[in-house]
């Protein structure tokens, strides 16, 4: 990975310009102070981020039991065999940095009367060490914290209401990003000597996803579309268990209910996951997902049951599952919960170093829109809030360590008054639509080619009807994963082939695709008899 060198201060070129205003771009805002940062975010900072609607934590080996080295173990294990293990093990020897730098901030972990914190275990850890607020409140309160930490640095503009559609290279030199206002189509140009993606995932991809609207894999095909390689796209992960009452994102029943000893039933109250894996409603998420895909679409229906476990104390140590389940008319002190598997978390991503640099100069990336190789094939839970503040913290580190003697803070002023995003037209909406149900239906749980080749003859036609970059980026990402998925003739980790189902040993390794041979893949697609079925069923032809 490779940054030049950086060129003297111009008065009207910032510093550094975040796309992001989730946990990773306000964590490495916050570690660049007092050097001028720009965020730019198309909702209010906190507010679109998928870092908030995080309910176990983070994980961090900070007890005297644990270890960063038992952390790294079960990281790997569960990766599938291709994380990057120098990355790994970095990120859980840097945890409880990170973890003392948010209490710092100002973070409410729990912790005991002696001060000490709390500590929960989830699924395939071997210990304790999952940091938690008040249960299941941990991104909500991270993010409450830093975003009162960003207003009181003068240091750091936030300029919301502005959507990230392109980036602005010379070369394979990244030197800004262009952005529309929400909502219209006044276009501004951010130009700066450093560039950070911060802009989430691709969660709104999918037609049932746990993400906000604004995890749309605009980040992942800005860069893509301007030539940075992207690895492991295959790598979906989706939570087992989404609460199903039809709400889109769907509301989540945090992995913690099943830490605590909440089983899974079908209708008739049978346990099905003692069946299936040893390790039960604790096996890895993609086993429990699979698991529960196969009962809802065999017509028994999946349900977290809770009253046992949990039962009368539900309403005070999981607050936000509770007011969750009674919106939709669900006692869980009493009754079971409806589940479903849903998008939650992408492995994939922006092909990324340890210092969060990307394969384009002056670029770089963190958190669920970067791939550092930290989660290989399946991410171990809490470790995605873990692993954006460590990056976001070695990319500020970075940075500085490469400009001169930051300026003061000076920005011309700019009406970023957030607007009515509702102004897409019926050919748009319908092609999202489209986008998200085909998503769901063929590059979802389980995957075949002749869905994948579907899927992406899908893409193809939808692009060429649809001309605003913010849905043609939609469509980009949403090609860039269903092209990898083709290309993995094998099951590993969240990516799982019913004609591959079988890991492939000489399989073992990581993907890097650019978009040049994604859109190989997508046109081979398109032509075969499998696309063309598609498409004449879609009436897209």
């Amino acid at each position: 990975m490779s940054a030049s060198s950086f060129a003297s201060p111009a008065p009207h070129i910032d510093d550094v310009v975040i796309l992001g205003g989730g946990l990773a771009g306000l964590f490495c805002a916050l570690k660049l102070a007092p050097r001028p940062v720009t965020v730019l975010t198309a909702s209010p900072i906190g507010k679109g981020a998928s870092s908030a609607w995080a309910q176990g934590g983070i994980a961090a080996a900070v007890s005297e039991q644990d270890s960063a080295d038992a952390h790294a173990r079960d990281t790997m294990e569960v990766g599938g065999g291709i994380c990057e293990e120098k990355i790994v093990r970095l990120m859980t020897q840097e945890a409880g940095d990170r973890v003392r730098d948010l209490l710092g901030y100002g973070v409410p972990f729990d912790q005991d009367l002696e001060g000490k914190l709390q500590l929960s275990r989830e699924a395939a850890h071997s210990e304790n060490r999952v940091v938690r607020v008040r249960g299941d409140m941990a991104g909500r309160a991270i993010m409450d914290a830093l975003v009162a930490a960003v207003r009181e640095t003068p240091s750091i503009r936030v300029v919301e209401g502005y959507l990230g559609e392109s980036l602005i290279c010379e070369g394979k030199r990244v030197t800004g990003i262009l952005a529309r206002r929400r909502g219209g189509m006044e276009r501004l140009a951010f130009p700066a000597k450093a560039i950070v993606l911060a802009s989430g995932g691709i969660g709104h991809l999918y037609g049932v996803t746990t993400n906000p609207s604004e995890a749309n894999g605009h980040g992942l095909a800005m860069a893509a579309r301007a030539g940075a390689i992207i690895a492991d796209a295959e790598f979906v992960q989706f939570h087992p268990t989404a609460i199903d009452v039809g709400r889109d994102p769907a509301p989540l029943a945090t992995e913690a209910l099943r830490g605590e000893g909440a089983i899974l039933v079908d209708k008739a109250g049978k346990r099905f996951m003692e069946a299936i894996d040893p390790l039960k409603e604790l096996a890895p998420r993609d086993v429990v997902a699979r698991a529960i895909f196969a009962e809802v679409t065999a017509g028994r229906g999946a349900f977290l049951d809770c009253r046992a476990s949990v039962g009368a104390a539900f309403p005070e140590r999981f607050p936000t599952v509770y007011a969750a389940c009674k919106g939709a008319g669900i006692d869980p002190v009493k009754d079971p919960i409806p589940v479903v598997p849903a998008e939650h978390y992408h492995m994939g991503g922006i092909l990324t170093d340890a210092n969060g640099r990307t394969s384009l100069d002056n670029l770089w990336a963190a958190g669920e829109v970067a791939s550092t190789g930290a989660h290989g094939a399946n991410r171990l839970a809490s470790n995605s809030l873990l692993e954006t503040v460590v990056f976001a913290a070695r990319i500020a580190e970075d940075i500085q360590g490469l400009m001169p003697t930051p300026r003061t803070a000076h920005w011309p002023k700019i009406d970023h008054t957030i607007q009515d995003a509702s102004q897409r037209n019926e050919v748009e909406r319908a092609a999202i639509s489209t986008l998200r149900k085909t998503m769901s239906a063929n590059v979802g749980v389980i995957r075949n080619a002749e869905g994948l080749r579907g899927a992406l003859a899908v893409f193809q036609a939808l692009e060429r009807r649809c001309e605003r970059v913010s849905i043609t980026n939609m469509i980009v990402a949403a090609k860039v994963v269903a092209a990898a998925a083709l290309a993995r003739t094998e099951s590993r980790g969240g990516h799982y082939r019913e004609d591959y189902p079988d890991a492939d040993p000489a399989q073992a390794r990581r993907t890097f695709l650019t978009l040049a041979e994604v859109e190989m893949i997508a046109q081979a697609a398109e032509e075969s008899e499998a696309g063309q079925r598609a498409l004449a069923a879609g009436e897209l032809a």
